[in-house]
């Protein structure tokens, strides 16, 4: 592997500034992600406050166990122990077969950073990874993409579910999950490292029941080596240790509501679009009835689930002690929880993170937390050697592809070779026709009415007809210079499917081809935790 730094800067404008340094950006946090004098103060923040760190690691080595405890795993268990140690810790949902490759370089970042600040501070630091199983919206993770032709094709897995459910209860068919697994494979050009690859996804698919178990252990196989605690915020030992915090949310839900819209009116002032939505009296958090996961709002002293159902905060409070696993927390509440449970160094987040964590300072300063360091993951391109051939031949730079794709280069190339003459004859006939056509509705309209519909009728027919032409001219174009344009679809598919490379590719694509060496590869680059944009030529 090598690698080239290039500016693609993110797509929301937040996030842009606060990557750049923007002193604009700065009010809304406790600490700059890149100054290593906060990580030592964070550091000794942390050392004033009280984590259940024995426990935590229970839970923890409980939940994955049946993914694999290696020697790694307990090492890192045992650090969590430690009252000195500290977490960078990082997140997203249980996407099938891992999801985006914005999952695994989330991963990458986490591990990274863990390694830098532990050497840094001297104490120990443990890359956590939470899976967001608690998450209902399964249409988000229930696909993945393949190449075909040039172009990204989704393959969504075909068993549908008609409540709302989390994730990590959301149970699949074992006969279907293996045949859309094999489907996925069978996209795949066939390589010394498809056949392993594929049996380990299905054993793992064979072992587990849910989207979140599946995640997890294909994710403990491709990292277990490198200590990577994964936890499911949805796990329900976790919620038991979580329900304290759970009873203030819910306590002190009203003034906890009033601190984000106080937050968000100030990112407004600033300019700024605020990133998170909230209904007129949001409460943050859900509540599973009836096995879907359901928001909750307040209603006066009233609590109001999507459902109708009312609640009061006393019968809030009775359920939690009864059932916490029934609990779980949106967008607002979630970092809160993470802040509480975990000595978090830094967050590691992506471009949206960064914008709506910038709206929540107020609320961890109401339950007497300051915000963590929050770290931009890094952002990677992977440019296979084949690819980076064909961009130069279309005469585009690599970093032009990432930025903006490839659809104006490629809408000029069909402008130089089609044949313009074709299409001013045919837009003269055209003319001609109309014009000609113009004088016979004007004599049928004077003398005889009823031919004006059979007039309407040849008029199109001939309009159908010269379209169909300069069509059939369009698509010998194209055939005649098939091999260029499947140059540009390729290169687009590979490097900007319609947007960044990281929200459309699977890790397994890749992995097919390289074997599992490429994650190795992959952990040993030298990446500056800044923001920046690499590309890895592969």
């Amino acid at each position: 592997m090598e690698q080239e730094r290039i500016s693609v800067p993110a797509l929301n404008q937040f996030a842009k500034d606060y990557i750049s340094g923007s002193e604009q950006t700065a009010p809304y946090f406790d600490y700059h992600p890149f100054q290593q004098a906060d990580y030592a103060a964070r550091s000794a923040e942390l050392q004033t406050r009280i984590f259940q760190r024995g426990e935590l690691a229970r839970i923890i080595r409980d939940y994955m166990r049946p993914f694999q405890i290696t020697d790694e795993t307990e090492r890192s268990l045992a650090k969590l122990q430690d009252e000195k140690s500290v977490v960078v810790i990082g997140g997203q949902q249980a996407g099938l077969l891992t999801g985006p490759l914005y999952s695994i370089h989330k991963i990458i970042s986490i591990l990274q950073f863990a390694a830098v600040k532990e050497k840094e501070l001297g104490i120990p630091v443990v890359p956590v990874f939470w899976i967001a199983g608690e998450d209902h919206d399964l249409l988000e993770i229930n696909h993945v993409y393949v190449e075909k032709e040039g172009r990204m094709e989704k393959m969504g897995y075909p068993e549908r579910f008609v409540k709302k459910q989390m994730a990590s209860e959301t149970v699949y068919d074992h006969d279907v999950m293996e045949k859309w697994i094999t489907s996925i494979f069978s996209c795949m050009q066939e390589t010394i490292h498809t056949n392993a690859l594929l049996q380990d996804v299905r054993k793992a698919a064979r072992e587990q029941e849910t989207f979140t178990a599946f995640f997890a252990q294909l994710t403990q196989t491709l990292f277990s080596r490198y200590g990577l605690l994964l936890i499911d915020a949805a796990e329900p030992a976790l919620r038991k240790l979580e329900a304290p915090f759970f009873k203030r949310l819910i306590i002190e839900n009203k003034p906890l509501a009033e601190c984000v819209a106080r937050s968000q009116e100030k990112v407004k002032k600033a300019g700024y679009t605020p990133a998170i939505e909230t209904g007129e009296q949001p409460a943050h958090l859900f509540l599973n009835e009836d096995g879907e996961r359901r928001l909750l709002e307040r209603d006066g002293r009233t609590f109001r689930s999507k459902s109708g159902r009312a609640y009061s905060e006393q019968e809030l409070l009775q359920l939690l002690e009864t059932s916490p696993q029934l609990f779980s927390n949106n967008v607002v509440t979630r970092p809160l929880m993470q802040e509480w449970v975990f000595p978090t160094l830094a967050f590691i987040a992506g471009p949206g993170e960064i914008a709506y964590w910038a709206e929540l300072k107020e609320a961890f300063h109401y339950f007497d937390m300051n915000m963590p360091p929050i770290v931009p993951r890094v952002n990677i391109t992977f440019v296979e050697r084949s690819i980076a051939g064909a961009a130069s031949d279309i005469g585009l730079s690599i970093e032009q592809i990432v930025q903006s794709g490839v659809k104006r280069k490629k809408e000029a190339y069909i402008e130089s070779v089609r044949d313009q003459h074709l299409h001013e004859l045919a837009a003269e006939m055209k003319e001609t026709l109309f014009a000609n056509y113009e004088k016979i509705e004007r004599r049928a309209n004077e003398l005889h009415r009823g031919l004006i519909p059979i007039v309407e009728k040849n008029k199109e027919y001939h309009e159908r007809q010269i379209d169909f032409l300069i069509q059939k001219s369009d698509a010998v174009l194209k055939q005649t210079h098939a091999a260029a344009l499947l140059r540009f679809d390729r290169v687009e598919a590979a490097l900007h499917p319609g947007g960044p490379q990281e929200r459309i590719w699977n890790l397994y694509t890749f992995l097919n081809t390289y074997g599992k060496v490429f994650i190795e590869d992959l952990v040993k680059q030298p990446f500056d935790h800044n923001g920046d944009h690499y590309l890895i030529f592969i």
